[in-house]
């Protein structure tokens, strides 16, 4: 590869982004060097979390900066190697995501073994997104038998995932997503009571009647009324797992906390947020856990996918729409 297109960080949002604070250019890639790769990139994930990252805030990740390439996570195909280890036609995992092709150093990607898996899957799946579902329910909220779990936005990516772990382990599960659609995707993965909050005028309400006796997991992905009617509906002692809230992401103001938060104490609600790179160590036992689960017909997954670089804006803006039925990714030509 000669040339690659990438995009940048135009400017920063208030509120909602828009394609406009995305810009895409075209770099020469230099030959690699000793050591080094060149890789052209033939799957980009986008993900919720890059929305802090185009705010000028400290987080766990820097923030994007402006007139600079973005990054996340990609699978690419080795073009030209001078790493040992590694070979043209290898496919590897890397952070150089929101480009075509790169060339850097080959301690910098990971060699990928599909394990007869679709290549993406480790995108999604079987990747990171699964083992943030694994590790927020076995290590953060600490299942145990006979726990009620209730997830939220469970059609989603991580959420989906959630949901058909704790059903592999042999937990009722109530999941709440937004429209028929994605309704019907979670009865097709076996969640016991799905919700749909879009349809539903009082979602606490919904909650208690999917579970009358209460709740003792909650796996929040969305915070806000999902957050207040987990609270409302738990059970004395319940555990939850705060993985992400992606209702207040675009917020121009900060959202008012949990109108409710004082039955945490009542209740004696645990309550953890976390990061997936808390539990990386995780992932041989999650990896195993998933090949078997999947071969005992106990998981599957959707992806979204969005074709083209040129779209990679398009699909990462869908995410705060909901266009997504699990994993969004994007397909380079």
């Amino acid at each position: 590869m000669a040339t690659s297109r990438e995009y940048r960080l135009k400017s920063r949002p208030a509120g909602m982004p828009s394609a406009d604070n995305f810009e895409l250019a075209t770099v020469n890639l230099p030959e690699p060097g000793p050591g080094e790769v060149q890789v052209r990139n033939l799957w980009l994930s986008v993900d919720p979390y890059m929305r802090g990252r185009m705010n000028d805030e400290p987080s766990y990740l820097p923030p994007w900066q402006i007139g600079k390439v973005l990054d996340g996570g990609a699978l690419g195909e080795v073009t030209v190697s001078n790493a040992d280890g590694l070979r043209p036609g290898d496919l590897v995992n890397s952070f150089y995501g929101w480009r075509e092709g790169f060339t850097a150093p080959a301690a910098t990607v990971q060699k990928l073994d599909p394990k007869g898996l679709p290549p993406q899957t480790f995108l999604s799946a079987a990747g990171g997104t699964g083992l943030t579902a694994y590790a927020g329910l076995l290590e953060v909220a600490r299942l145990k038998d006979g726990d009620v779990v209730f997830v939220s936005g469970a059609a989603g990516a991580v959420g989906s995932m959630a949901c058909q772990i704790a059903k592999a382990k042999g937990h009722t599960v109530i999941g709440s997503a937004g429209g028929p659609e994605k309704v019907a995707f979670l009865k097709e993965i076996g969640v016991d009571h799905a919700v749909d909050y879009k349809a539903e005028p009082d979602l606490t309400a919904a909650v208690r009647r999917a579970a009358p006796d209460g709740i003792d997991v909650y796996f929040d992905n969305v915070g806000g009324d999902h957050l207040d009617a987990a609270l409302a509906a738990a059970r004395t002692g319940a555990r939850f797992a705060i993985c992400g809230m992606i209702s207040a992401y675009n917020e121009a103001q900060p959202a008012a906390g949990p109108r409710n938060l004082r039955m945490m104490m009542g209740k004696a609600i645990e309550m953890k947020g976390f990061l997936v790179t808390h539990y990386l160590g995780l992932q041989p036992a999650f990896l195993a856990d998933f090949i078997r689960w999947h071969a005992e017909g106990k998981l599957r997954w959707r992806e979204t996918v969005v074709q083209g670089i040129e779209r990679t804006p398009e699909a990462f803006l869908g995410l705060f729409r909901g266009d997504n039925t699990g994993k969004m990714l994007v397909k380079l030509n």
